[in-house]
């Protein structure tokens, strides 16, 4: 069993914040730990500061994708926080739609995990397009900092307990039975979704604005100041009038922000 140092955690902790903008207390002790241990173990590495030291000197990144990989919880299934795809199919579609310039919806589902939210708007638009899709560019983008759960999304295989709640038109219509038991997403769906490695911490390399952003239970893990410059960003990469959905557990000052207010989690560029 690995031990850690108060100034090992706190070392680990600024490499943390510095490169990926999440925040760990000294609660997090633990959890540091038993995620880093196996591959410390695994490299024949004694202690953090030896672990980080080969982080930083390994220019090929592989190092610090596998100490992300590991750091980061990916816990999401389909239909989480529903009452935003509702909102989303039934009002924000609707409204945005007939201002839509060159029939190009750019849509972003920001810390997409594996992959579960990209699908579900993805499957949105093309339900409430139908037949009028022709013309359109609904291909969103969905990112995650995490290469493996993004190797998970793009296969868009799940298990049948997690698409069991989703309507049966749409596990018929949009996705195709896999062995033992499971379903995959359907190339049709597959196509409209593009994944994506990046780190929020980065400058938005976007030429376009977009008209919806999902970026929901990310920011629980960042400090008031790493929030906030994130949601600046996140409104500077919106059109006017488009849209921020974050998590119901995330608020955002409605003194410190030009994003109106909707309803819980969800706010509009004016």
């Amino acid at each position: 069993m690995f031990e850690i140092s108060d100034k090992e955690f706190r070392r680990v902790a600024h490499f943390i914040k510095v490169n990926y903008g999440i925040h760990l207390n000294n609660e997090k002790k633990i959890l540091v730990v038993g995620r880093l241990g196996q591959v410390m173990q695994r490299l024949n590495i004694n202690n953090f500061s030896d672990y980080l030291d080969y982080i930083i000197a390994d220019k090929s990144g592989e190092a610090a994708k596998t100490f992300i990989n590991q750091m980061t919880t990916n816990h999401t299934f389909f239909m989480r926080e529903a009452d935003h795809f509702n909102y989303f199919r039934d009002t924000v579609l609707s409204s945005l739609l007939p201002r839509v310039r060159d029939k190009d919806l750019r849509v972003w589902s920001a810390g997409c995990s594996s992959g579960e939210e990209p699908y579900t708007l993805a499957i949105l638009i093309d339900e409430y397009l139908g037949s009028a899709r022709i013309g359109w560019d609904t291909q969103l983008l969905a990112t995650d900092i995490s290469e493996k759960v993004l190797n998970r999304a793009k296969k868009g295989i799940y298990s049948s307990e997690a698409v069991a709640l989703l309507p049966k038109r749409w596990r018929h219509s949009y996705f195709k039975r896999h062995a033992d038991n499971h379903y995959e997403v359907s190339n049709k769906i597959k196509k409209e979704v593009v994944f994506r490695r990046f780190n929020l911490m980065e400058s938005f390399p976007f030429k376009k604005k977009f008209h919806v952003i999902f970026c929901r239970n990310v920011m629980i893990y960042f400090d008031a100041d790493t929030k906030m410059n994130l949601i600046r960003k996140f409104y500077d990469s919106l059109e006017p009038g488009g849209y921020l959905f974050i998590g119901h557990s995330e608020t955002i000052n409605r003194e410190d922000t030009r994003f109106k207010y909707v309803m819980p989690a969800v706010y509009r560029k004016e």
